[in-house]
Order: C-alpha cells, then sequence, then structure tokens
C-alpha cells in the first residue's frame, strides 16, 4: 500500500507518462511483493526553472525525483532490490540511472489512517510487509 509520487520535469506524452507510472508500479509489485491493484502513484510535472536539479546532469529534463511512503517493515535487500528494479525499468524508457533519486519513507502502520478510518495495524491487508 505504498503512496508513490514520481516528479518529473519533461512534458512527456500520454504515453510515456503512463509508462514511467506502470515502470515504478512494477518495480513496487515485484519487489515488495504487494497486490498488482494496489495502486497509489501520482505524477507531478514541473516547469523545469520550478523544479531545479544537480547541475552536472547531462540531461537535466530527464532528472526524475521518486518518493515513496510505505510501511515500515522491509528488509535492506528488498529495498535494495527495489531500487535497482525502479532503476532499470525507467532506464529502457531512456531516462540515464544517475538522472533518478528515489527517496523511501518507513511510517509505522499505526500512523496509516485506511479503509474508513481504520489503524492500518488493526487491518487484515491481504500481503506481507516483512519481507
Amino acid at each position: 500500500m505504498p503512496a508513490t509520487t514520481i516528479e518529473v520535469r519533461y512534458q512527456y506524452s500520454v504515453a510515456q507518462e503512463v509508462g514511467l507510472i506502470d515502470a515504478v508500479h512494477h518495480a513496487l509489485v515485484s519487489a515488495f511483493k504487494i497486490p498488482e491493484y494496489d495502486r497509489d502513484i501520482r505524477l507531478l510535472v514541473h516547469e523545469p526553472h520550478r523544479f531545479q536539479c544537480p547541475p552536472n546532469k547531462l540531461y537535466p529534463e530527464k532528472f526524475t525525483l521518486i518518493r515513496i511512503d510505505c510501511f515500515a517493515g522491509r528488509t535492506l535487500d528488498t529495498k535494495r532490490n527495489l531500487y535497482r528494479s525502479i532503476v532499470e525499468n525507467l532506464s529502457v524508457l531512456g531516462i540515464p540511472k544517475d538522472h533518478i533519486k528515489i527517496l523511501l519513507r518507513e511510517i509505522p502502520a499505526e500512523n496509516w489512517g485506511i479503509r474508513g478510518g481504520q489503524a492500518a495495524c488493526d487491518v487484515d491487508l491481504g500481503f506481507d510487509i516483512q519481507v
């Protein structure tokens, strides 16, 4: 049940935008073992002057920031697999690997209000977060 935001500074086509979202989602499904239907991903497109990036990037228009808020509990190896999978999936779409930054924020399940105002720690999520 991660909540994910992808931020870019380039106006992609609709098909490319869907491809970006799908690439990140497939990495989450693969690494975090979440159900395929568990989608909470937003794509934000910024004007380049409103989204600065490191000046050493060869293709600054391709700089991509991904923020993932998730339940705490995944192992370091699972996180490493997620990072690699995201970068590999996005590189296929022409985004250089060194132009991708991923920020993962782990939040205790009791700090998520879901399914009609219940604490996530009180809900059967249907998947394991200890992966």
